[in-house]
């Protein structure tokens, strides 16, 4: 079996936890499997970079040289208590100090010009990964196997250059992943590729977006025709709720690629929300499993799954840090192109719409952006559509969040989205905008921020999510 494995970075952040990753690469190799390993930034430095580009932006030289000699510090500390062998670790230490060189060489550029491009900023991003894949491999040579770490463009990754967001370009990513990852297989060497990160045909580097690790997994495994995704957390799976919020939360033991593909974008941090495009085609199952509880089962991401009697309702997901926009005008109602305007306007400025509803009195349009959008949407909007009769108000709230209900099971039952709203209902949940796709997959509401834990502990209650199914 060929299998890729993705582990992040909270995985490679103390030692023990490297060598249990070493573990678990053994022990499917001893029983025969070829594996390709998807590894992340050790945790936390992708901030530390994003951090250290807009210190060089700035000419900030001392906060500056400070982040660079903490990130220099923290990965050299890494690989000498983690590596035995003398030689390993002196070639390691080697590789560590140049690439820190050449990422001090590019902030330092940056500080003395002043000026941060998306380019730059995503080839400064690409560091964390070269690191941390550096000291996987020569742990994984320290612990007997032959291992060799390439870049997400050194395995074949190739991207538009959507800079920070970057989409992988399919057909010539298979062609480059194929002839560049097989025959390290061959040799019985494992792959130790750099998640998050690719490139232009041209060689540039991009990144996926934040998380975009699980992203590179399913790419690979999706060119290779791989068996299986397996990708380790400090978790056992999905959940149906996020248990911080909901302490009777249980593991989803099988869920469809629809359902996960839903509770990712809906703010489960335990999987990329595009990372199951590339594996749905393909149709190549996918498993989230705990690398330090190995024998419990974890969550299986399949193409479908039949509906159990009464299990309606799979998950409660929920998003924090979001606001509200109405835009208004009684003029609007029979307009064509309004719509299609106020979405072109945040299109253009890179604005993301999490959420939409428009009554069919055509009134109001609402929507839910990033809260940290907010104050930018709404300032466009204004200065884009309060010129004229059509728009007579854009207002906003920022102190809500989205509450959303996902499963396959509601699709033709009825009566589920009464029981939704009842439920929230008797707590005293105020509901401020509904939306609902045709697939009948999840129906998601806003409420105040203040409100959201209650309706998720309602919303699981009313649907059973801690009984065992």
């Amino acid at each position: 079996m060929l299998i890729v494995m993705k582990f992040g970075g909270a995985l490679i952040s103390k030692p023990e936890k490297i060598k249990r990753i070493i573990e678990i690469i053994k022990s499917y190799i001893n029983k025969g499997d070829k594996v390709i390993v998807v590894a992340s930034a050790v945790s936390k430095v992708t901030d530390e970079l994003i951090k250290a580009s807009k210190e060089a932006s700035l000419s900030n030289w001392e906060n500056l040289k400070k982040i660079i000699d903490e990130l220099k510090n923290l990965h050299l500390n890494l690989a000498e208590k983690t590596i035995q062998n003398k030689e390993i670790l002196k070639d390691l230490t080697l590789e560590l100090k140049s690439l820190i060189e050449e990422l001090k060489e590019t902030l330092f550029s940056i500080a003395r010009l002043k000026e941060l491009t998306p380019r730059s900023e995503d080839f400064i991003l690409s560091f964390g990964e070269k690191l941390s894949c550096a000291i996987i491999c020569a742990v994984a040579k320290d612990e007997g196997l032959k291992a060799k770490w390439i870049t997400g463009c050194e395995a074949g990754i190739i991207t538009n250059d959507e800079f920070g967001n970057a989409k992988p370009l399919f057909n010539l990513s298979s062609q480059k992943l194929n002839s560049n990852l097989m025959p390290l297989l061959n040799e019985n060497i494992v792959p130790i590729v750099a998640g998050f990160n690719g490139c232009t045909p041209e060689g540039v580097v991009t990144t996926l977006g934040r998380g975009g690790s699980d992203y590179t997994a399913t790419i690979i495994a999706a060119a290779l025709k791989a068996n299986e995704v397996l990708l380790w957390k400090e978790v056992d799976g999905l959940m149906t709720a996020d248990p911080k919020i909901e302490p009777k939360a249980k593991t989803i033991r099988v869920i469809s690629y629809a359902e996960a593909s839903e509770i990712a974008y809906f703010g489960a941090k335990i999987i990329h929300p595009r990372a199951l495009k590339p594996v749905i085609e393909a149709e190549i199952p996918v498993r989230i499993k705990n690398a330090f509880n190995l024998n419990d089962p974890g969550t299986l991401i399949v193409k479908e799954q039949k509906i159990k009697p009464k299990e309606v309702v799979k998950a409660i997901s929920f998003i924090k840090e979001v606001g509200l926009i109405n835009v208004s005008g009684s003029e609007m109602v029979g307009t064509p192109g309004i719509a299609a305007r106020v979405f072109k306007i945040l299109g253009d400025n890179g604005i993301n719409i999490l959420m939409i509803s428009q009554g069919s009195s055509e009134v109001n349009i609402s929507f839910a952006v990033p809260r940290e959008s907010l104050n930018k949407a709404v300032n466009l909007l204004e200065l884009n559509l309060l010129d004229g009769e059509i728009v007579k108000e854009v207002s906003s709230e920022s102190d809500v969040c989205i509450v959303a209900v996902v499963g396959a099971g509601m699709k033709g039952t009825p009566g589920v989205a009464a029981r939704v709203f009842k439920a929230v209902a008797e707590k005293g949940v105020n509901v401020r905008m509904i939306a609902q796709g045709s697939s009948e997959l999840n129906i998601s509401f806003i409420v105040k921020e203040l409100d959201g834990p209650k309706a998720v502990n309602a919303l699981h209650e009313e649907f059973k999510l801690s009984e065992e199914k």
